[in-house]
C-alpha cells in the first residue's frame, strides 16, 4: 500500500496544452488541407466512374509483375548499393589522399550525372565494347538490360549512401572515439559497437529518403526494355489508349512510398525511444 501511494505521489502529470489560436498560417494550411482531401476525392470519384474490370482483369497480372519487377530491382540495388557504401564512405574519411580522390571523384560523378544518363552508359556504351567485353568473358552480363540497370542503380545509390553514411558518422561526437580509446578498445571495435550504430540512427531517416527516391527514379528502367511497373503500364497504355492506366501506376507508387514511410517512421521511434525528445 505504501508503495502504491509513494509511486502515485511522485507521477507528474503533463499540464494541458494551451489553445492555439486561429492564426494566418493556421488557417491557410487547414484550406491547403481541404484542397487536396477534394482533389484526392474528385479522382476516387472519376476511377469509380471510369471503372472497367475488363481492363483490370487484362492488365493486372501484368501491373503485379512489373511491381514485383520494381521491388525486386530496387532491394538488390539498395543492398548491394549499402555494401558498397561503406568502403567509399570510409575511403571519403581516410588521410590518405589517393583513396580519399578516388572516392571523391567517384561521388562526384554519380551524384552528379542523372541515372538515365548513367543506365544509357552502361547499356548502350559499354555495348560498343562487345568485342573485348566477349574477350573477358562479360559480355553475357552487359548485353542483359537488367544486369545493367542492376548495376547502374547499385552504383548510384552508393554514392548517395556513401554521403549519407560519412555525414552521419562525422555527426559522432569525437569523445566517442576517446572514450573507446580510452577502454582499450582498438578502432575497429569502436567503430564497429559503438560509432556505426550511432550512425546509423542519425542515418535512418535520410536512408528512408533515398529508397524511396530509388523507387520512383526505378521507373527509367522501362526506356531499355526492363518491365518494370511504369514499363508494364506504358504497354497497357499502348494498347487501349487510356490514361487511367497511367493514374492506376501513380496510386501504386503512392501507396509503396506511403508503406515504406510508416514503416520508417515506426522503425525510427522503435530504435530512438530511449532519447527524450
Amino acid at each position: 500500500m505504501t508503495t502504491i501511494t509513494e509511486t502515485s505521489s511522485e507521477r507528474v502529470f503533463r499540464p494541458a496544452e494551451p489553445p492555439r489560436p486561429w492564426t494566418g498560417a493556421r488557417i491557410t494550411g487547414h484550406v491547403l488541407v481541404g484542397i487536396w482531401l477534394a482533389l484526392f476525392a474528385g479522382l476516387a470519384v472519376y476511377l469509380y466512374n471510369v471503372w472497367q474490370i475488363d481492363l483490370i482483369e487484362t492488365y493486372g497480372p501484368r501491373y503485379w509483375s512489373g511491381l514485383k519487377t520494381t521491388l525486386i530491382l530496387v532491394s538488390i540495388s539498395i543492398v548491394l548499393g549499402a555494401l558498397l557504401s561503406l568502403p567509399v564512405a570510409l575511403a571519403r574519411m581516410s588521410d590518405n589522399r589517393i583513396l580519399g580522390a578516388i572516392a571523391y571523384g567517384y561521388v562526384y560523378f554519380f551524384r552528379g550525372t542523372p541515372l538515365l544518363a548513367q543506365i544509357f552508359l552502361i547499356y548502350y556504351g559499354l555495348g560498343t565494347f562487345r568485342p573485348f567485353l566477349e574477350t573477358i568473358g562479360l559480355w553475357s552480363f552487359f548485353r542483359e538490360a537488367w544486369y545493367c540497370a542492376i548495376l547502374a542503380f547499385t552504383l548510384n545509390t552508393a554514392a548517395y549512401q556513401a554521403e549519407i553514411l560519412r555525414g552521419a558518422i562525422a555527426s559522432v561526437p569525437k569523445g566517442q572515439w576517446e572514450g573507446a580509446h580510452a577502454l582499450g578498445l582498438s578502432k575497429f571495435q569502436t567503430f564497429r559497437k559503438i560509432i556505426l550504430p550511432q550512425a546509423l540512427v542519425v542515418a535512418l531517416r535520410p536512408y528512408g529518403n533515398e529508397i524511396i527516391l530509388m523507387i520512383k527514379g526505378s521507373a527509367i528502367v522501362a526506356i531499355i526494355t526492363v518491365y518494370d511497373l511504369m514499363g508494364e503500364t506504358r504497354r497497357a497504355y499502348s494498347r487501349t489508349f487510356d490514361f487511367q492506366t497511367y493514374l492506376w501506376a501513380a496510386i501504386i507508387y503512392l501507396a509503396i512510398v506511403e508503406v515504406l514511410r510508416n514503416i520508417i517512421e515506426w522503425i525510427e521511434r522503435r530504435i530512438t525511444i530511449h532519447l527524450i525528445r
